[in-house]
């Protein structure tokens, strides 16, 4: 019999496991409204437009030579944002496994997503706060707010396990993702609408306000929909978080996180997985970050063209994750990410051959693009679901979180390096293809049920 502490079992009624699983999708849909319209759309420019204001530019200004000083470092007005990404994917490759670790030893993982979360939240709608030249405080918002979201991540993937067995589990991670799509890319929709709507042309002022407060809109989207989850989610704690009983989680989540890393060479065929995820994964996020780039420079296409694409990509992702996940359930979840690699480089390949100032092809990629990211991130999570040892989800899930965020330059420095050796951004967009390429290779080479039976799991019927 399972032991009813870890996993759900035929105790449990099937619709309080409905109401459990519901609770964990809407999750999905709370976070992401950060994820499209803070760090997609509006972040960047908003905060790089008040730091060239500290820098002593012009509102409205085409550009800005300024320099600003942060703790005395002298840094170009438009390179702070950048370099505050970099700084938070650094302090996140040391925050996500911890943070893993005390969830696998805390008897209350919903406070743990709770505390991450309306943390989040609310340093996301003090960016109301970001007036003037406040700079500073905006970059200290920013990194306190995008540790948090990784952070919430890790424990909110840490529960599919104890959601869905083997057989389920692809499908319910696609449904979660499909349902953070719906959710990011409706806010983001009546965000942009309200900017069309409100914005005065000639007026910079009120368009680096309406950009404030589509921010602060989504970390109000993000602490109300999370109530959602926290109430209709159970706590499912492991053996060895009921074995503590009173003891420091947190001290015990840095003592296991420990022998964790000194044991997870036991495990080589899960470390091979996630070389492989790092890999693609950094293919497919460099696509996703460079795509308004490569859509301006290259392609001269204008702003309107471009925030249709993105809402093409994001509410076709609600559908092609799920169509995805319906395809897993008749081929297996490793056939079908291994195909969306090869979709995705179809992708690149059509990318390249697009004509210039012509939005239809643009709008088509994009819509072929949206089809297949859902999927493609979706079932790899339910995927490294499997080969997580029971009980070490949420240290697992913080290394995955790492590999999926924290090597997230290494696509755009391939790409930088070539167009900055050939001056042309199509070369540059080819030369991603090394990444799905080498990802499909890598991937294709686990055994995967050979590395789920390694972790000590049960293989699904149809991998």
């Amino acid at each position: 019999m399972a032991d009813p502490v870890t996993t759900p079992t035929v105790v449990d009624a099937p619709a309080g496991l409905r109401r459990e699983r519901r609770g964990w999708y809407l999750y999905d849909w709370a976070n992401s409204a950060f994820q499209t319209t803070v760090i997609t759309v509006f972040l960047g420019p908003f905060l790089t437009t008040v730091t060239e204001l500290a820098a002593g530019c012009e509102l409205g200004a085409d550009s800005c030579d300024g320099y600003v000083h942060p703790l005395g470092v002298r840094v170009a007005a438009g390179s702070y944002y950048p370099y505050l990404i970099s700084l938070s994917v650094f302090l996140t490759v040391f925050v996500l496994p911890v943070v893993g670790a005390i969830a696998d030893r805390t008897m209350h993982k919903k406070r743990l997503l709770a505390g991450a979360a309306f943390t989040g939240a609310g340093a996301t709608i003090a960016m109301a706060l970001v007036t003037g030249e406040r700079y500073l405080l905006g970059g200290a918002l920013f990194l306190v707010a995008n540790i948090a979201f990784g952070a919430a991540v890790v424990v909110y993937n840490s529960f599919l396990p104890q959601l869905a067995g083997p057989d389920e589990r692809d499908a319910v991670s696609s449904r979660g993702w499909a349902i953070g799509y719906l959710g990011g890319g409706l806010l983001l929709a009546l965000n942009l609408v309200a900017v069309t709507l409100l914005s005065e042309d000639g007026n910079p002022q009120r368009t680096l306000d309406l950009a404030r407060w589509s921010i602060v809109s989504a970390g109000v989207w993000w602490a109300v929909f999370t109530l959602v989850p926290l109430r209709w989610l159970r706590e499912h704690p492991t053996v060895e978080a009921v074995r503590g009983g009173g003891r420091n989680v947190v001290t015990d989540g840095f003592r296991q996180l420990g022998r964790t890393l000194r044991e997870i060479k036991a495990y080589p065929l899960t470390l091979y997985f996630l070389l492989a995820f790092l890999v693609y994964n950094d293919g497919i996020q460099t696509v996703i970050t460079l795509a308004s780039q490569y859509g301006t420079e290259e392609l001269r296409l204008g702003q309107s063209t471009l925030i249709v694409t993105i809402l093409l990509v994001q509410f076709l992702a609600f559908g092609g994750a799920l169509g995805l996940g319906a395809l897993a359930r008749r081929i297996g979840a490793w056939k079908t990410v291994l195909l969306s690699l090869v979709l995705w480089t179809g992708v690149i390949i059509g990318a390249f051959r697009l004509p210039a100032e012509a939005p239809l092809p643009f709008m088509i990629l994009g819509a072929a693009i949206g089809l297949v990211l859902g999927g493609s991130q979706a079932l790899s999570r339910s995927l490294f679901s499997q080969l997580i040892p029971a009980g070490k989800e949420g240290e697992y899930y913080g290394f995955y979180e790492i590999s999926d965020k924290g090597t997230s330059w290494l696509g755009p420095l391939a790409f930088g390096l070539v167009f900055q050796l050939t001056s042309s951004y199509r070369v540059g967009l080819v030369s991603l293809l090394i990444f799905f390429v080498v990802g499909f290779a890598l991937l294709a080479a686990v055994p995967m049920r050979r590395a789920i039976l390694a972790a000590g799991n049960t293989p699904p019927r149809v991998l």
